[in-house]
């Protein structure tokens, strides 16, 4: 775990007044934000492919590895984007299209209202990707330690303060011939710069501006709903009168479904 120093500047993150038309903070009704502990999460990202991190990071805070596997839930054990930085991360077994919400991204915001923004891209090959269309209706620039309305925000990565996973449903992606969303491998943030970047309307996009020293996104998991069934390793295939019986390994709690064609007895 990092050792290191937080303010937490609460008196200058004072609750949020307005209302727009997204999900609120984690523990209001109609909230998407989904506990890192939820029974809905069945893998972790397992690697990382790329980390590029952009600027006003400090090293201590640039280890990719602290995005993988499950969110440890505090606001120390993370890696942080920097300004403009990105990171990619891969899945074993692939993420699929199922029903619902099909993953999520957890960072590290220590209230409901300080949220420093990412885009998310997936791809099913690790070189062409798509990105989630996203809205800001923040109106104005934020300060270093200013104040986001989570009900402003949709389509970003982070929604939710620490311990609860923003989630994203890949049938939310326009058709793309580039992407298969049955078997997405590789899921990419990007962070966004506040004042400068735009959403999928063209607003100009606003989060707290300028952070340093961990400045940025800050990625502490990104968990799994629906993968793909892992392969299975047949172990032997006995005839046993007008039935064939079928033997074989995989993981716990996965499904498959059989199809036979063909002649099986011969």
């Amino acid at each position: 775990m990092k050792s290191q120093t937080i303010l937490l500047l609460t008196t200058l993150l004072p609750a949020v007044l307005s209302a727009g038309p997204y999900a609120p903070p984690a523990g209001q009704p109609g909230s998407t934000a989904l506990d890192k502990d939820s029974p809905l999460f069945v893998a972790w990202a397992d690697s990382v492919t790329h980390y590029a991190p952009g600027e006003d990071v400090d090293a201590v805070w640039q280890d990719p590895a602290e995005g993988l596997g499950a969110p440890e839930g505090n606001v120390f054990d993370v890696v942080c984007l920097g300004r403009g930085g990105s990171i990619t991360l891969r899945f074993d077994p692939p993420i699929r299209d199922g029903a619902g919400d099909d993953f999520a991204v957890f960072e590290n915001g220590h209230t409901d209202y300080f949220l420093e923004l990412a885009f998310v891209e997936v791809s099913s090959n690790g070189s062409d990707y798509v990105r989630f269309a996203s809205s800001s209706l923040t109106a104005a620039p934020v300060g270093q330690y200013g104040s986001l309305d989570p009900t402003d925000l949709d389509g970003f990565a982070s929604k939710y303060r620490v311990g609860f996973g923003t989630p994203f449903d890949l049938s939310d992606l326009s058709p793309q011939a580039s992407v298969d969303t049955s078997s997405i491998s590789h899921v990419r943030l990007v962070d966004v710069i506040g004042g400068t970047d735009t959403d999928s309307t063209g607003a100009v996009i606003y989060d707290p501006f300028p952070t340093t020293g961990s400045a940025g996104f800050d990625l502490d998991a990104i968990g799994v709903i629906h993968a793909q069934a892992p392969p299975i390793e047949i172990l032997s295939v006995t005839p046993d009168g007008d039935n064939i019986v079928i033997s074989w390994e995989s993981e716990i709690g996965a499904n498959y479904r059989i199809e036979a064609t063909g002649d099986l007895t011969g």
